[in-house]
């Protein structure tokens, strides 16, 4: 386990490193010792949980929202439709609750289990901020604004600075794609149809366009399942940098940033030639980048209420 201690940063409100040391001193244990036992029987869930925390944090902010099941919720937005591993969340907070009931707040194990599932991936650990206080409102309109495989680097820079992101943390954070699958429905656009000609999209190394042809083909079954880095789909690296350097992202948002000359900069940089040195640097900045994301309008001190089931409010 490769841990990392990084300060928190500025604009957290009352969040910090140990706040249930004294209230629910094994809590973080409880949600690692949960989320590793699931992710023995299904190797995809790493993946699920990093982007259930992103898909909190970027409405409402890291609030545990999503995770609020109604008819109206964000859980009903055609962007979270595919979210998963809710299972997860909810057994680790039922053991919770058995253990220090009513102090745990849902929107903090989530950004526990995003960072375990990193590190139970190969990837770093850190020290995450914790404090937050879960929402009381979930509404599935407010999830039209979440970031699009269809996105150009314009639109994914607009919808990160939103939040307070900027181009190297919209990068670092992209690059959890290291980890993960897609459906062939969310980019087969660009083997057939990507111009009115037919053309597949020009950006897409030629080898690799004929692997994704097979994998997906043009009337096949949409929610075929498909890694987003095609060489360590499992492991927490740098491959997915050196794939979108290479011509070989699989959603056209991944691709275009190598072709956007700022985000380009930081893909190059993480992909690198010096085995080792790049790894760590990647290593070192995707910490940071989550503490800052899942720090994102929280609800702290006496905001919120701390839900005794997470998918409905008190």
């Amino acid at each position: 386990m490769n841990v990392m201690m990084i300060l928190p940063v500025l604009g957290q409100g009352a969040l910090k490193t140990g706040f249930y040391s004294s209230s629910c001193p094994k809590g973080e244990s409880i949600v690692r010792s949960t989320v590793e036992a699931h992710v023995n029987k299904d190797a995809t869930l790493p993946a699920a949980l990093l982007r259930l925390h992103f898909h909190d944090c970027f409405v409402q902010g890291c609030d545990g929202s999503v995770l609020i099941d109604s008819a109206s919720s964000e859980r009903k937005a055609p962007p979270n439709l595919g979210l998963r591993g809710f299972e997860v969340i909810d057994d680790a907070k039922s053991q919770l609750e058995s253990a220090c009931p009513g102090v745990v707040s849902c929107a903090d194990i989530l950004a526990l289990a995003a960072r375990d599932a990193v590190d139970l991936s190969g990837g770093p650990s850190w020290g995450v901020p914790t404090g937050r206080r879960d929402g009381r409102t979930s509404l599935s309109s407010e999830a039209s604004n979440l970031p699009s495989p269809l996105d150009s680097v314009a639109v994914q820079r607009q919808k990160f600075a939103a939040k307070g992101l900027d181009d190297h943390d919209l990068v670092t954070l992209v690059g959890a794609h290291t980890i993960g699958q897609t459906h062939c429905i969310f980019f087969r656009y660009r083997l057939y149809n990507y111009t009115t000609a037919g053309n597949a999209d020009p950006s897409i190394n030629q080898a690799f366009l004929a692997q994704l042809q097979s994998l997906c083909p043009k009337d096949g079954d949409g929610s075929k399942s498909v890694p987003l880095d095609k060489d360590s789909p499992f492991k927490f690296d740098v491959s997915f940098f050196k794939n979108v350097r290479n011509g070989n992202g699989i959603l056209e948002s991944d691709q275009r940033l190598w072709g956007d000359p700022s985000t380009r900069r930081i893909v190059d940089n993480y992909a690198g030639n010096i085995r080792g040195l790049i790894g760590f640097r990647f290593d070192f900045e995707f910490p940071k980048a989550m503490i800052k994301m899942s720090s994102i309008e929280v609800k702290t001190g006496l905001q919120g209420e701390i839900r005794k089931i997470c998918s409905k409010v008190n």
